[in-house]
């Protein structure tokens, strides 16, 4: 097994046997497993199917706004931002006057920026809604204008088929009036009149004949 995993071309997991009947017999393949609920590892790292943020006290730090569901996030972001310049401005002073202590303002810089980093995920499920709310009325909008392209065109097309049929009529109408006349009764009218031109011939014995035609 182990000289299997360090080919360079490693045979398929020996577990497709299983499945060798399957195409005679479909109830012979075992079943898939079932949904994972609770914790499970995955790449060394412990997961939950509980998919929820977790608190900074949970992680050991010390949350620096207010608990609870209705948190003015615009607010607070504020408010963190300005503890992060006065801490910044803090840390400066420390390294030319105190050095020894810059490591403490540090630390506060580090738990203020981990505080701005959790109330920005907190927002994340709000963003994956307006972002989706987003994609839904920019295809609901382009189907729209899609639709009405359609409608355009066929319309468009509608109005030139009933010109060439205004056309083809029109000419039809046209080149029936001018045909010429058929050629029958010119042809007997020109053998009637070359009939009464041709004058009787004498033949021998004293008789006379006519051609007629």
């Amino acid at each position: 097994m182990a000289a299997a995993a360090g080919a360079a071309f490693p045979p398929p997991p020996p577990f497709y046997k299983l499945f060798k009947d399957f195409l005679d017999d479909p109830s012979s393949a075992p079943s898939p497993p079932p949904p994972v609920v609770g914790t499970y590892t995955m790449f060394g790292g412990n997961y939950t199917t509980n998919d929820m943020l977790p608190g900074l006290e949970e992680e050991g730090l010390r949350q620096l706004y207010p608990k609870g569901p209705n948190v003015d996030y615009k607010k607070e972001l504020k408010v963190l931002n300005r503890e992060l310049l006065l801490q910044f401005l803090e840390l400066t002073d420390a390294l030319v006057e105190r050095p020894s202590q810059s490591a403490r303002q540090v630390e506060a810089m580090t738990l203020i920026l981990r505080n701005i980093h959790h109330l920005l995920n907190s927002l994340r499920p709000h963003q994956a809604r307006a972002t989706l709310i987003h994609m839904l009325e920019s295809q609901i909008q382009r189907r729209k204008e899609a639709v009405t392209e359609i409608r355009k065109k066929r319309e468009e097309a509608r109005a030139l088929l009933q010109d060439s049929l205004s056309f083809t009529a029109t000419h039809v109408d046209d080149h029936s009036m001018q045909q010429p006349m058929s050629a029958e009764p010119i042809l007997m009218e020109t053998l009637y009149s070359t009939q009464k031109s041709i004058p009787s011939q004498t033949f021998g014995y004293g008789q006379t004949q006519s051609f007629q035609l």
